[in-house]
């Protein structure tokens, strides 16, 4: 059976009820309930059985130790054109970006293929449609300087996602551990 696959961070619930403060003001706005917000790290695409069972067990020889985050500001996708998708931004954080790449790095050498895109970490607020351009640049503005609290990242998860008539519908597959070492 085909699974359709992506990695992700959980915010913790704090982070997501300040978000679904800003889940609002724009029409033709598909604002994103508050539990299906996350943090791609990477999307993977539709895969069969087998390569899901290998990439499930192959994300399990990640090493990383646990990081803060950030939210902060609002903006939208794509910086061209028709705005499609608003988002909250993530701090710059190297921690994030590094195992960002080690899980990249580890797919790649998989052979899965996966979109050839600069990451630019954000958690999707909403999906537009039709919405004016005054009414999302009204909305930056009221929103430029959200900034939600900080929150420590000890874990990612591998997901499964199903689109509906509703939009995507999203299963944990597999949570892995972000750990420290611990001195000898």
């Amino acid at each position: 059976m085909n699974k359709r696959l992506f990695i992700a961070i959980d915010p913790p619930e704090e982070v997501r009820e300040q978000l679904a403060l800003l889940c609002c003001g724009l029409p033709a706005a598909r604002w994103l309930p508050p539990y299906q917000l996350h943090i791609t790290l990477c999307f993977i695409g539709e895969v069969d059985g087998a390569t899901f069972l290998d990439i499930r067990e192959a994300l399990g020889g990640i090493i990383a130790v646990p990081f803060d985050l950030c939210v902060r500001g609002v903006g939208f996708f794509p910086p061209r054109g028709q705005p499609r998708v608003v988002w909250a931004g993530i701090e710059r954080c190297e921690a994030l970006m590094a195992l960002q790449r080690k899980i990249v790095t580890l797919l790649f050498r998989m052979g899965i293929e996966l979109e050839n895109r600069k990451y630019t970490p954000h958690l999707t607020l909403a999906r537009l449609q039709h919405t004016p351009a005054a009414k999302i640049g009204k909305y930056l503005v009221e929103n430029a300087l959200f900034a939600g609290g900080s929150f420590t990242v000890d874990r990612f998860v591998l997901y499964s996602s199903q689109l509906g008539r509703n939009g995507a519908s999203h299963c944990a597959e597999q949570t892995y551990p972000l750990w420290r070492n611990e001195p000898a």
